[in-house]
C-alpha cells in the first residue's frame, strides 16, 4: 500500500486519509476518489491529497476485517457488517464468553496491522452485547498477512464463542443455629434465586436443616435438581467440617476446598454421582460479585469446573478493596460509556392534518411506543421522552414504561425547543446522547445497539449516523461535547447540520433495512405503512 501526499494525477481509486474541504466541496476521510472527484478537486485548485493507494497484493480494511471476524466467530455470535476497518461481534444468547486466549495472542502477534480485542474470558454476556471487535489499523492489509491471520483463526476454531446457559434446576439447603435469624435465611433464598435466574436457571426448592452432619446428610438425600447449593450457618473451616462431612455421609466426594478469590475463599466443590454440589462461602448472602458467581456461571454454561480451574482464578480474583472494602464490584456486565436517548414527541403533526401521528395505531399500539420500546430494549439509558402537543394523550399511550417524561411548553415554536428541553434533562454522567424521532415505528433495539457499539469519541467516532444504501437516516448519536452547540439551535430544525460541520468525527453505519429512513409525516405515508403491516 502506498500512503502519502499523492498528486491528483495518481490519486484515482485512492482512499482519502484526511478530509478535504475547499469551497463547496467536502470529501470525508475514507472516501475512495473517483475520476469525477479528482476533476472537482482540480477545479477547486487542489493539486494533491493525503491518501492511501491499495496495491494488487493488498486487501481493503473492511474486507480484511470481515474475513477475520467470520473465521474467528464461533457459536452464538453475530458478526456485524464492517465499517472503517472494524467488525464487531455480538452475543446472540445469554451465556459466558469462551476464548482461545493463546490463539488470539498468536493472531495479534502476526502483524501490527491486524488487531482483535475481546471482553475478559468467562465474562457473562447478554443477548445483543458486544463481546469482541476486529480492527484493521491501516486502510488495507497485505494479502499474505491476512492469509496467516485466517490460518491461525481457522486452526483454533472457534477462537471466540458464547457458551449459552443451560437452564439448570437448582436446589438450596441452609443449615441453622439458634443465633441465625429466619430473616437472614429468607434473604439468602431471595438473593440465591436472583443469582440462579441471572444464569438462566431456576431455584426449584429450599430446605433448612440443623447445623450438624446427620441432619444435613438426610436433607441432601431428599433434595433433587441438577445442582445443589448448601449455605452453612457457620463458615466452612476444614474438609472435615459439618458441610463436607454431611456431603460425604450422603455418598458424595469432596473435590476441592478453598479458592484464590476474595470474597469467596471458603467455597467447597463436591459431587454426588453426576450431580454437582457447592458448599457456599458466607459472602453468598450478599448480592455482590464473589467467587461463587464465577463457579455458578461456568456450571450453568456447561463448562466443567475442576480443582485446577479454581486454583487458576487468582489473577483478577481480588474482587474487593482490602482492608476497608468500601465499594465491591457489581456482578452486572460492564458497559462502555453511558448513552442516554431522547425521543422528540412534542410536535403538532401539521402535515398529518387533524390527527396526531404519534398516537396513530401501528401493529395494535400507538406509533410513539415503537421507538420507545426499541430504546428500552437497547443499551441506551435513560430514555427521555419530550412531550408537548397532546401531552396527556402521549403520556397515557406510554403507560408505565420506565421513561423520563419532560414537558416542552414551547413546542409550537419548533423542533429545536424540544431538543433543548430534552438536553436539559440529561444526567451529568452520560457520554453520548441518541436523538430519535417519535414517528419511526420500525427501528429495533439491535439497530440502536449497533450505533452505540460504533461510538468511540476518543477514536474520532463522536457522531454515529445510520445509513441505508448510502442515505443518512435517524436516530443519530452525538457525543455530549456537542451539547453546547445543540443548545444554540433555533427554529423548527434539529441537530443534523452538526453532522456536516464535524464530518471528520462522523461514522456511518449501514443498516440492513429501511427503518432508519422511515418517518411518518403524512396520511399517505401512514396508509402505506399500515398496508405493509397488514
Amino acid at each position: 500500500m502506498r500512503f502519502g501526499d499523492l498528486p491528483l494525477t495518481e490519486a484515482e481509486g485512492a482512499i482519502l486519509a484526511h478530509s478535504v474541504k475547499v469551497e463547496k466541496l467536502a470529501f470525508r476521510k475514507g472516501r475512495r476518489l473517483s475520476a469525477e472527484d479528482l476533476s472537482a478537486l482540480a477545479e477547486a485548485g487542489v493539486e494533491s491529497v493525503i491518501a492511501a493507494r491499495v496495491g494488487p497484493d493488498d486487501v481493503h480494511e473492511d474486507e480484511a476485517a470481515r474475513l477475520i471476524a467470520e473465521a474467528a466467530a464461533g457459536a452464538h455470535l453475530k458478526v456485524e457488517k464492517p465499517f472503517t476497518g472494524r467488525v464487531n461481534l455480538f452475543a446472540e444468547q445469554a451465556g459466558l464468553l469462551v476464548l482461545d486466549r493463546a490463539a488470539i495472542d498468536r493472531l495479534n502477534l502476526i502483524d501490527e496491522a491486524v488487531t482483535i480485542a475481546t471482553l475478559p474470558e468467562f465474562d457473562p454476556a447478554l443477548p445483543g452485547q458486544m463481546v469482541a471487535t476486529v480492527k484493521i489499523i491501516p486502510f488495507a492489509v497485505e494479502r499474505a498477512v491476512l492469509e496467516r491471520c485466517l490460518e491461525t483463526a481457522v486452526a483454533a476454531r472457534p477462537l471466540i464463542r458464547i457458551a449459552p446457559y443451560r437452564h439448570l434446576d437448582v436446589a438450596l439447603i441452609q443449615t441453622r443455629l439458634p443465633s441465625v435469624k429466619d430473616s437472614v435465611l429468607d434473604k439468602t433464598v431471595a438473593i440465591t434465586a436472583d443469582r440462579v435466574r441471572a444464569t438462566g436457571g431456576r431455584l426449584i426448592s429450599e430446605a433448612r436443616s440443623a447445623h450438624e452432619p446427620a441432619a444435613l446428610a438426610e436433607r441432601i438425600r431428599q433434595s433433587s435438581g441438577d445442582l445443589l447449593l448448601i449455605a452453612g450457618a457457620s463458615a466452612i473451616t476444614d474438609r472435615k467440617d459439618v458441610l463436607p462431612a454431611a456431603i460425604e455421609a450422603a455418598g458424595g466426594v469432596i473435590e476441592h476446598f478453598g479458592m484464590p478469590v476474595d470474597p469467596g475463599n471458603l467455597l467447597l466443590l463436591a459431587r454426588i454421582g453426576e450431580r454437582r454440589v457447592l458448599g457456599l462461602p458466607g459472602c453468598c448472602r450478599s448480592p455482590k460479585l464473589n467467587g461463587f458467581d464465577w463457579v455458578l456461571q461456568r456450571l450453568a454454561a456447561g463448562i466443567e469446573v475442576t480443582p485446577r480451574d479454581i486454583m487458576g482464578m487468582g489473577v483478577g480474583g481480588l474482587l474487593m478493596e482490602i482492608p476497608s472494602r468500601p465499594q465491591p464490584r457489581d456482578a452486572r456486565p460492564a458497559r462502555p460509556g453511558r448513552i442516554a436517548a431522547l425521543v422528540l414527541a412534542a410536535g403538532q403533526s401539521r402535515r398529518m392534518g387533524a390527527r396526531n401521528k404519534l398516537l396513530a395505531e401501528v401493529d395494535g399500539r400507538a406509533m410513539v411506543t415503537h421507538i420507545v420500546d426499541a430504546l428500552l430494549a437497547s443499551r441506551a439509558a435513560p430514555v427521555i421522552v419530550v412531550t408537548g402537543h397532546e401531552a396527556e394523550r402521549v403520556r397515557a399511550a406510554l403507560g408505565d414504561r420506565p421513561v423520563h417524561l419532560v414537558a416542552n411548553p414551547d413546542y409550537a415554536c419548533g423542533l429545536s425547543t424540544s431538543l433543548k428541553a430534552g438536553l436539559a434533562a440529561l444526567p451529568d454522567d452520560v457520554e453520548g446522547v441518541l436523538v430519535g424521532l417519535g414517528d419511526m415505528p420500525r427501528i429495533q433495539g439491535a439497530q440502536i445497539d449497533r450505533l452505540i457499539a460504533a461510538f468511540a469519541p476518543l477514536e474520532g467516532r463522536a457522531i454515529v449516523v445510520p445509513t441505508v444504501r448510502g442515505k443518512r437516516g435517524n436516530p443519530v448519536l452525538f457525543a455530549t461535547r456537542f451539547v453546547p452547540e445543540m443548545r444554540q439551535i433555533t427554529g423548527d430544525v434539529g441537530a443534523r447540520h452538526l453532522i456536516g460541520e464535524h464530518e471528520d468525527e462522523v461514522v456511518e453505519i449501514e443498516m440492513e433495512d429501511d427503518a432508519a429512513l422511515l418517518d411518518i409525516d403524512t396520511p399517505e405515508a401512514l396508509a402505506a405503512l399500515l398496508e405493509t403491516a397488514s
